[in-house]
């Protein structure tokens, strides 16, 4: 039976699922985004975030703790010194999944994950003010469309 056993398996072991849910965030860890399919990533942000949140207390125990997980020393180096310092302050959400679309050959949906506050992209979209979809049938005003368009309302209030 599986009664409350809700978490993805992936079609792999658990020994499986683990070590290539460890890759796939020390991967993410040092490159900050990766590529792969929606499931995965889904997976994957379940298994780093709590990583992440553990990271913002720079502790012997905190650093063993994440060590057992990740097996990898430079990327334990670089979430407790890099990224640490960059989500001190978020509390929590700390990935972002963006789907790409299905891979052509097996019709696979596939997607981003990565880290919310290095996507230099993103912050610069943030930072501008978005246009509105108006009409175009102004356009710009010239000193000419300008004159015209105040002789215009003068003749209306003097009609009136």
């Amino acid at each position: 039976m599986r009664h409350n056993k809700k978490f993805n398996h992936l079609g792999r072991k658990a020994a499986h699922r683990s070590a290539m849910l460890a890759n796939m965030a020390i991967s993410l860890i040092m490159h900050k985004r990766i590529t792969t399919t929606l499931p995965k990533a889904k997976a994957l942000r379940k298994y780093v975030e709590p990583l992440i949140t553990k990271s913002k207390t720079d502790t012997t125990e905190s650093r063993r703790v994440v060590f057992s997980y990740l097996q990898n020393k430079y990327a334990i180096k670089e979430l407790f010194g890099d990224i640490s310092a960059k989500v001190a302050n978020r509390p929590g959400g700390y990935t972002r999944i963006i789907k790409l679309g299905i891979r052509p050959s097996d019709a696979t949906p596939m997607a981003f994950i990565e880290f919310v506050d290095f996507d230099e992209n993103m912050a610069k979209d943030a930072g501008k003010k978005k246009a509105t979809r108006r009409s175009r049938r102004g356009g710009k005003k010239t000193a000419e469309t300008v004159a015209e368009t105040t002789a215009e309302n003068a003749e209306v209030v003097a009609a009136e």
